[in-house]
This record gives structure tokens, C-alpha cells and sequence, in this order.
């Protein structure tokens, strides 16, 4: 965010705790985050440390159930949590989302038996997660996955809750694993029956597994403190209580959980947005040319408030799939609507910031030209914008037809 502060943000929240919530992560932002985001980004320092504190005051788990450790707080709470962070720094918002996405499998299919296991610990904030779905060769179409499980002993369905239903050996290769090499956990998607969407299958599998390994990190254009990295298994076995859900539903599941996870996108890209605004006003407002601030010609004007628009426009329409979420009803329109749209918004407004700063937002002596760099992944993950557009029409426009 601007070293001149942020611009105050109206939020329309359920609860005075939801308020004292919100309240509590923009201070843990602005006190802890955000001074140090600069010089760790490019470092390259993973903040496992900003995470702990994270964890410890209990923001790790907010959409989950109490009963699990959870904060048993609505989405649209959960959602602004997350633009506070990411408008610190987005390898904090985008982590702690792909966190809450490694945790929604377990939290909405797991059995009885398994949530009580294993989601306090998850929840807690002692542990950090890490989401197993796509493939060098197995992108946009998740469901052409080739990393494989096999049944290694015993027999039968044990329902994802017996240990003695036998073990699976899990052998092949994820890519772009965000955490990747330093998640304590991972949500692995593996194929365990035949070819397509249905014969895959979904697992919980340690971070300390024998035979699991993790690439050198990407080097990326941004994001450069959260490691991106292909991760290998080979021959890896976990017992059939750490399969989650049915056999076969593994596909089923990881389409649940990226729906809320495009919403987690969504947030962290109009906080991004927000902190690009907040730096460029900043600016416009102190520099001086022609004998009066930049911030009074009619150019840069009309630029910030179209900048200030796409900001309130996305921020409305993520919350408004959060309460759609909340209430129980489909969502699923919505948070690709989101998604499309937000990570689009956050991609214009940080290069409008650059422009804002003239020459001196090409460097990194200011934030913006990071904010721009980080923008532009908002618009790959958890499904490219193309995909969304896709989504949407099928939901807008009904299915393609096959001829």
C-alpha cells in the first residue's frame, strides 16, 4: 500500500465480531505485511513466519466450522479478510486462499471420522496447504490428469474412513503448485480408475511423505516470494483413510472447491487493485507540475475515477457471489463472473497506476511496478479468463452444441 495510506474502504459487515475481525487483519497488514512486502518480494523470501502469525491469530481457517478449529465465518467475511491481505502484500492473500482451497475437500467431502483427524491441525494454523490439480500436460483440462493411484493391499470400498481398506501408491508429476516443496499437507487430485472426469479420485497426503519431491521454484515475473514448483510423486502411499470422498469423485470435488476458490482470486485482485489506487493517489497528490498537483488536471482525474470505479464494481460482484455462496444457492455463474472480471480490473487499474507515476512507476523505487507484474497471474490461476468466459457462456447461453 501507499506509504500516504490507504483510501478508507466502506464494508457493509454482518457482525460487530465480523468488524473487530476485519479491524484486526488491517492492523496485522499495515503493521507486519506490509513494511516488509518490497524488499522480501524481491528477495525472494518465502514469509513462512507472517504465516505462523496468521495462523496464530486464527484467520487461517475462517470460512471452516468452529467444531474443527475453524472460524465459522460466511464467505463474504472471509472474502474481505483477504482483500486486506493481498492489498498488503499478494503472496499473503493468495496464499492463505490456497490454503483455504487445500482445505475444502476434507471440509466438505471428507468423512466424520477424517474431519475430526485431520482438520484441526489444518484449520489451526500450524500447518500450511497445498493444492494438486494441475499437470505439465494437464491444464485447462484438469480432467486429462495422468498422475495415478493404485490400490497397493487390502480391497474393497472403505469409504475414505478405514485403514484397513488398504493403500494407494500414488506416481507422477503436478505443475504449478503454489507452496509447492514447503506445504505441510497437499490436496492431491490422482487418477484412479479409467480415462475422463470420472476416474479420478481425491487424497490428503503429508508434506513429509517418502518418495514426495518438489522442482526448483519458477522463476517468475511476480509473486516472487511464493514458490511455484512442479512436485514429484513416486510410489508415494498413503492409507485409503486418506482418500476423500468416492472413489471416482475426485473431479466432482475439485470443481466444488475452485468455485470458492475463484472467489478467493476475485478478493486478492481488488485488494491489489485498491493498494495500486491508494499508491498512485498517493502520488498524483504530492507531485507537482505546471505550478499545481498532478491530481487537479482533468486527464489523470477521469483516469482514477475509472480506476476507482472498476475497483467498487469488482468488489460489489465478488461479494454478491459470496452471499449467493452463503445462502446455500449455486454459485457458480458468479464466481467465474468474479474471477473474469475482477483479475481483469486489477490488470488495468495497476497499469493505469504505472502511467499515473510517469517514469518513476517503471521502477521499483515505488510499488506499482510490482502491483502490475502480480496482477497479471490473477488472470491465469484457478482457471484462466478464457475458462471463465467459457463458464459463463454454458451457464448464459446453455451448452455448446456437438455436431
Amino acid at each position: 500500500m501507499s506509504q500516504h495510506g490507504p483510501q478508507p474502504v466502506v464494508r457493509q459487515l454482518p457482525t460487530e465480531e465480523a468488524r473487530d475481525l476485519l479491524a484486526l487483519t488491517r492492523d496485522l497488514a499495515q503493521r507486519e505485511i506490509a513494511p516488509v512486502a518490497a524488499a522480501q518480494e524481491d528477495a525472494g523470501h518465502f514469509p513462512r513466519e507472517t504465516f505462523a502469525l496468521i495462523g496464530e491469530t486464527g484467520l487461517l481457517g475462517l470460512p471452516y466450522a468452529e467444531e474443527h478449529g475453524g472460524g465459522g465465518q460466511p464467505y463474504e467475511v472471509y472474502l474481505q479478510v483477504l482483500e486486506e491481505l493481498a492489498a498488503a502484500r499478494l503472496t499473503i492473500g493468495l496464499g492463505v486462499s490456497v490454503h483455504t482451497l487445500a482445505c475444502h475437500a476434507l471440509a466438505h467431502f471428507g468423512a466424520k471420522e477424517q474431519r475430526a483427524e485431520h482438520l484441526p491441525a489444518m484449520l489451526g494454523g500450524s500447518l500450511l496447504g497445498a493444492y494438486c490439480l494441475s499437470e505439465p500436460a494437464a491444464g485447462s483440462d484438469a480432467a486429462s490428469l495422468r498422475t495415478r493411484a493404485v490400490r497397493t493391499g487390502g480391497g474393497g470400498d472403505g469409504g475414505g474412513a478405514d485403514g484397513d481398506a488398504g493403500k494407494w501408491a500414488i506416481d507422477g508429476t503436478k505443475a504449478w503448485i503454489t507452496h509447492g516443496g514447503v506445504a505441510d499437507f497437499y490436496t492431491v487430485l490422482a487418477r484412479s480408475g479409467g480415462d475422463g472426469a470420472r476416474g479420478i479420485s481425491a487424497y490428503l497426503v503429508p508434506g513429509d511423505a517418502p518418495g514426495l519431491s518438489a522442482a526448483a521454484p519458477e522463476r517468475k515475473m511476480g509473486m516472487k516470494g511464493s514458490p511455484t514448483a512442479q512436485v514429484h510423486f513416486d510410489g508415494v502411499t498413503v492409507p485409503d483413510s486418506r482418500r476423500i470422498g468416492e472413489e471416482g469423485q475426485g473431479f466432482a470435488i475439485a470443481l466444488a472447491a475452485l468455485d470458492a476458490g475463484r472467489l478467493g482470486i476475485a478478493a486478492c485482485a481488488v485488494g491489489l487493485a485498491q493498494a495500486a489506487l491508494d499508491a498512485g493517489l498517493g502520488y498524483v497528490k504530492e507531485r507537482r507540475q505546471f505550478a499545481r498537483p498532478l491530481a487537479d488536471f482533468q486527464g489523470l482525474r477521469f483516469m482514477i475515477a475509472d480506476m476507482a470505479t472498476k475497483i467498487e464494481a469488482g468488489r460489489a460482484l465478488y461479494l454478491a457471489a459470496a452471499r449467493t455462496r452463503d445462502a446455500g444457492l449455486d454459485f457458480s455463474r458468479q464466481a467465474a463472473m468474479a474471477k473474469l472480471f475482477c483479475t481483469d480490473a486489477a490488470m488495468q487499474v495497476t497499469t493505469d497506476a504505472v502511467q499515473l507515476l510517469g517514469g518513476y512507476g517503471y521502477t521499483a523505487d515505488f510499488p506499482v511496478e510490482r502491483y502490475m507484474r502480480e496482477a497479471k497471474v490473477l488472470q491465469i490461476v484457478e482457471g484462466t479468463n478464457q475458462i471463465q468466459r467459457m463458464v459463463i457462456a454454458r451457464h448464459v447461453a446453455g451448452p455448446e452444441s456437438r455436431s
